[in-house]
């Protein structure tokens, strides 16, 4: 019954022929005396579950009110700071142009070039007499004033929650606040299925799963991240002298949202169920105009607000980017992943804290990647630009040595400024000359932690095009803002203009891809992970698949997501489905590591790996996903001490991915606390089985740092070792898939344009390197992130770092 109840099977809305699903307000709930808590069959699970996860992300209730306060003064102080600059500072004054001095004290023969900031100060009486002759400022504080008490009532609401939250946590989960920091989400989401067990929250189902919760927290960005895979939203443009662009910000996905999820005319009728009209296929036309009419209005209102909006947007970005650029030039040089890549990259059912986790240990290999590529013409142009900005430099600063006063010249600051900005900036494009130029090795090592490429990338890493292409997944910071600040004036009409057009595709989508699941609700039917309805037979789901062109996912998304999921959640007992296509996957394995090296053998080579990579931390997850990676260049180098009589097989990335990953199926788990068998075992397996390490495979391999590791908490260190083993799935799927599509085509693909990049199979398997396991953590620049960014600190080494030196060989 509990496993009946773990998985509900379900069909395709237009099978229904009620005109709604029964939703859950329609419920009536009797409760016992004695259970009246407030989270006692809760209604919207969807906003609890969400809140839930939140407050663990956010660090509890202190840390989450402070935000929310902190924001309310930023933006008062955004507000009646700009309006003090704008009105009551006199420039001529403070610029020495005329020679006032307000503060009423009489000026000394020595003291006439002085000028204090309580003379360019202008008084209050003047100052509010200014801004009372300017309609215009009277009507852009009103409007501030308006949206301020809007924000504070949201905050208050907010901080109410919190606190409902924060005795959730206390009373029912028996977690205190000071010890929710040493709690994985993981564990807090063990502990809300063990309490729905005695204490229902949900009403329509007794038992609750991991993927149940998941659902809930992402619902909608589940049906986002099919959109994109499908290439439903329109965020391609195409520039005149630029070609095609990739355009998605915070404006214009809060748009797609407001208009498609939320807002008063949106598709919803709730947070959990579409509205029944959307389900029948009857109405499609009428609904799709309905659909053009709301889209044309909020792309007018977005018309409307662009003034006021770009006025924020560039006080914002001022404020917030000014003292960091001035501070670190070479800031803006940085990269940081695209809001597009966030989408492109993301599995169905993972959170927030897991995309951020891998995408950050793919940062470190991309951003190497991307600073290899240095135009010829721009690096002899950058030299002879840093010899004479820094010879004009080095005689100022001698000068400012020899006597101070040489600071008293005017604008002497400003160009020693300038001039030190203009050093910086050269510099990264002067590659360096003792580096070697290894894009196919980095490339594969940024697809064993992002886990999607387009298959045309395969061997034509060291060109421009490809280049170009990630880039649009992992954009400079520069860009980035660049595209924040033109999102205002672009947003409306890429609404008007590009997705109206859309407006039935849409339609047709959500009532093809929306499913009814007992007690989570309407849920887009990609995020069940149904290999039968949504498999792709190139991604080793032939003969389990039923699904056509049109319902397959691309990029091999509905695998690499089962993969990922079953792999986060040990625990949750996959559909039939599900189970077999892990079992064959399994069997596929063991197969191909019948030819591949033996595990002994790769983690052997490890240290060596490491050190040829310029992995640094050398720890035992590391250590696994090097000795895969380095393996090829290994092998085609035939460094001393390699057996050339063993027999390596032609593709040696997929036997040594299958050899380490077979290895891992058979271990023994060392520790307790897992209920059943690993993921690669198949579905009838259910004794205790093998973790993500033993201490037969990994344990020799472990170096002096991963001692520290061991003290962690286990927690932690199941972790790493879940990502690592889900990058060698990564590696292995992919190449398993490029062999199964060049079987098929007899040939090798062609290159195709980047607007396939959402259609393509996905990427293949390159020779390699790899990085440390553990995401780069650093302060980032502010502004718009939507999720925290990688930091300075390791943005700086990738800045500073060697870069290989392609005078000969890069893209000009």
């Amino acid at each position: 019954m509990a496993d009946f109840e773990t998985y509900q099977e379900y069909q395709r809305i237009e099978d229904y022929d009620e005109d709604s699903p029964q939703g859950e307000e329609d419920l009536l709930i009797h409760v016992s005396e004695g259970r009246r808590d407030p989270w006692h069959h809760i209604k919207n699970l969807d906003n609890f579950f969400t809140r839930i996860y939140h407050f663990h992300q956010k660090n509890g209730f202190t840390c989450m009110v402070l935000s929310e306060v902190f924001e309310l003064v930023q933006f008062l102080f955004v507000v009646t700071f700009t309006t003090f600059l704008f009105n009551c500072v006199e420039y001529d004054v403070l610029f020495a142009n005329r020679a006032v001095n307000h503060t009423g004290q009489s000026l000394g023969p020595l003291d006439r070039n002085k000028v204090t900031l309580p003379d360019a100060i202008l008084p209050s009486e003047q100052c509010i007499e200014r801004i009372e002759g300017n309609s215009w400022i009277i009507f852009l504080l009103i409007m501030a004033a308006i949206f301020w008490v809007y924000r504070l009532v949201k905050v208050i609401c907010n901080v109410l929650s919190y606190w409902e939250i924060r005795q959730f946590y206390i009373k029912a989960l028996k977690i205190q606040m000071d010890e929710l920091c040493n709690f994985s989400w993981q564990e807090v989401q063990g502990r809300l299925i063990h309490l729905q067990r005695e204490q229902p929250m949900c009403v329509q189902k007794r038992e609750l799963s991991e993927l149940d919760i998941y659902h809930r927290i992402l619902r909608f960005k589940n049906y986002t991240v099919a959109m994109i895979n499908k290439s439903l939203l329109p965020v391609r443009l195409r520039v005149p002298f630029f070609g095609d662009m990739i355009f998605l910000t915070q404006g214009l996905k809060y748009n797609f949202e407001l208009i498609l999820f939320w807002g008063p005319l949106s598709l919803f009728q709730n947070k959990w169920s579409l509205h029944p009209k959307y389900k029948r296929a009857a109405n499609r036309q009428e609904l799709a105009k309905q659909l053009s009419r709301v889209i044309l209005l909020t792309g007018m209102v977005n018309l409307l607000l662009c003034p006021f909006v770009v006025v924020w947007q560039v006080l914002y970005a001022f404020f917030s980017y000014a003292e960091v650029i001035k501070r670190e030039p070479g800031s803006l040089g940085a990269h940081r992943w695209s809001l597009y890549g966030r989408l492109y990259l993301r599995h169905f059912n993972e959170l927030d804290h897991e995309l951020q986790g891998r995408l950050g240990r793919g940062y470190k290999p991309a951003a190497k990647y991307m600073n290899a590529f240095v135009s010829p013409l721009l690096a002899v142009l950058a030299k002879n630009v840093a010899f004479f900005s820094g010879s004009v430099l080095a005689v100022l600063i001698l000068l400012t040595v020899y006597d101070e006063d040489v600071l008293t010249v005017q604008h002497i600051l400003t160009a020693i400024t300038v001039l030190g900005v203009v050093i910086t900036i050269t510099r990264s494009f002067i590659p360096d000359e003792h580096m070697v130029w290894y894009p196919e090795q980095l490339l594969q090592c940024v697809l064993a932690h992002i886990h999607y490429m387009p298959d045309h990338w395969k061997g034509n890493g060291n060109k421009s095009e490809t280049r170009d292409e990630m880039a649009q997944l992992f954009q400079y910071k520069a860009v980035f803002i660049l595209e924040e600040l033109l999102s205002p004036i672009i947003t409306p009409f890429i609404l008007i203009f590009s997705l109206r057009s859309k407006s039935l595709e849409i339609i047709d989508f959500f009532r093809n891809f929306t499913v009814d699941v007992a007690g989570v609700g309407d849920i887009c039917s990609f995020a069940q992970m149904d290999i039968r309805r949504h498999g792709n037979p190139q991604w080793m789901s032939e003969g389990q698949t039923e699904a056509s062109v049109y319902q397959q996912a691309e990029n091999g998304k509905t695998e690499l997501s089962l993969m990922h999921f079953t792999i986060k959640n040990p625990h949750w007992q996959p559909p039939q489905e599900s189970s077999v296509f892990i079992s064959h996957l399994k069997e596929k394995v063991q197969q191909d590591a019948q030819t591949g090296p033996s595990p002994q053998l790769l983690l052997s080579e490890a240290p060596l790996c490491t050190s040829l990579l310029s992995n640094e931390s050398g720890t035992g997850p590391d250590n696994l996903l090097a000795s895969v990676l380095a393996h090829p260049v290994l092998t085609a180098s035939r460094l001393p001490g390699w057996n050339h009589h063993h027999f390596i097989p032609q593709n040696s990335a997929v036997s040594a991915a299958a050899s380490v990953l077979a290895s891992l199926s058979s271990s023994q788990q060392p520790h307790a606390g897992r209920s059943r068998s690993h993921t690669l075992l198949s579905s009838r397996e259910h004794q205790d089985g093998p973790m993500y390490y033993s201490e037969h495979t990994v344990g020799d391999s472990m170096s002096a740092s991963d001692s520290r590791m061991l003290s962690q908490s286990k927690s932690a260190l199941v972790s790493e070792f879940a990502s690592a083993e889900m990058s060698l799935h990564a590696i292995y799927m992919h190449e398993v898939h490029q062999q199964k599509t060049q079987h098929t085509s007899g040939l090798l693909q062609s290159p195709v344009p980047m607007r396939d990049l959402s259609t393509n199979s996905g990427p293949q398997i390159l020779s390699s390197q790899t990085v440390s396991l553990v995401p780069p953590t650093s302060g980032h620049l502010g502004g718009w992130a939507e999720e925290e960014e990688e930091e300075d600190g390791v943005e700086e080494e990738i800045n500073t770092s060697p870069v290989p030196d392609q005078t000969s060989r890069g893209s000009s």
